[in-house]
């Protein structure tokens, strides 16, 4: 495969009064981009290898602005790819449950794909049993990104992805122009930026899918993975997973993650479908601020999740049944990862008692998500 690295391209031509500074550069991080297929009408895809000062990569493709890898170290210096995915675009291409996507324009569902904005009611797919989920048909998940390697010094290394998404598509009111800047530092961690605007009232709600496994994406099942939620109140759901309206308290349910908890010590205490977690969580507090931290005793890897949404969704993989061939030919069966999507409540637009999730003409939608990986012991 041809690579075309910026940062390795200015260290091999720079003269050698400046190789000293272009070296410390270079080991400082690279931005890398290659080819990663076309679509069936021939729009090429691109992917972009971010790799910082320790070595951590991250593995971006413009399909989608997915996440194909995420290489990071366990406790004793050896590094593993701790996303699901696939090899190749034909994999995404023929289906997959959101893996590493931008979900959008409003992530999560809608209850029945319907919603009345400023008296007009509207329409969206149901993709979802009866409900809409994560954009629709063609959501954000499934159109190729705009992609922009800004120049930045380290410990930054920066990706912007821009969308227009036109008046109507699916379904939606408004002209939404969105841009999802990825940034890599030298401390291990992954922010995701989401900003837009548009030109009518919308409905919007972004977050990023992907799956973990802090073992490995091919190491099996996650329910050993130790996870805290720092949130005292979810959201209750009906059969199909659309919130009642209620906010409900954690405590003395099976829900309860305000203390480290094995993902699956509980679990066999929730009835019926989706056999698993796949739920909001109230996250304490406003601004930016600590939403979850999940633990692999195996391998000693940690991730904290930090964001400014009122809310994360936790899902345990339910749906996944061994059909998904992954990376290098793993078998994702039930449980092998876990997803915490920050976002505005599941059905905001419905719910006047849950925060808001309408964007304004000359109003600006941002929010910050962070993944950061440290060890323990």
């Amino acid at each position: 495969m041809r690579f075309f690295s910026l940062t390795i391209a200015l260290f091999f031509l720079a003269p050698a009064a400046s190789s000293l500074a272009q070296a410390k550069k270079f080991y400082a991080g690279s931005i890398a981009k290659s080819p990663f297929g076309k679509l069936e009408d021939g729009t090429p895809v691109e992917q972009y290898i971010l790799t910082n000062a320790k070595g951590m990569t991250v593995k971006i493709i413009t399909y989608g602005g997915i996440i194909t890898e995420l290489s990071v170290p366990d406790r004793a210096g050896k590094f593993a790819d701790v996303v699901l995915g696939h090899d190749t675009l034909d994999g995404y291409l023929a289906g997959h449950p959101y893996f590493g996507a931008i979900v959008g324009r409003y992530a999560n569902r809608i209850a029945k794909g319907k919603f009345t904005l400023d008296g007009k009611e509207y329409t969206v797919a149901t993709n979802n049993g009866p409900n809409h989920l994560h954009g629709g048909k063609k959501g954000f998940d499934k159109v190729v990104w705009k992609a922009t390697a800004p120049e930045s010094s380290p410990p930054r290394l920066v990706l912007d992805l821009q969308y227009t998404s036109k008046d109507g598509e699916e379904g939606y009111p408004g002209e939404l122009k969105v841009n999802v800047r990825y940034e890599l530092n030298n401390a291990n961690t992954l922010s995701i930026n989401y900003s837009a605007t548009t030109d009518k009232a919308t409905p919007i709600n972004l977050t990023n899918h992907s799956y973990f496994n802090l073992a490995g994406h091919n190491s099996g099942d996650i329910l050993g993975h130790q996870v805290t939620i720092f949130a005292d109140k979810y959201t209750p759901t009906d059969d199909t997973l659309i919130p009642t309206g209620k906010i409900a308290d954690v405590k003395g349910t099976p829900f309860d993650f305000t203390t480290a908890t094995p993902i699956g010590k509980r679990i066999a205490e929730l009835k019926g479908e989706p056999g698993g977690y796949d739920l909001n969580y109230v996250i304490r507090g406003t601004g930016q601020r600590l939403a979850a931290r999940v633990t692999d005793p195996t391998s000693g890897r940690r991730m904290e999740v930090t964001t400014s949404e009122p809310g994360i969704q936790f899902y345990s993989g339910n749906f996944m049944d061994g059909k998904d061939k992954g990376k290098g030919g793993a078998v994702y069966k039930k449980h092998a990862g876990f997803c915490l999507e920050t976002q505005h409540y599941p059905d905001s637009v419905n719910q006047k008692d849950f925060p808001s999730a309408i964007l304004k003409p000359g109003e600006k939608y941002e929010q910050i998500t962070s993944y950061s990986f440290t060890t323990v012991k």
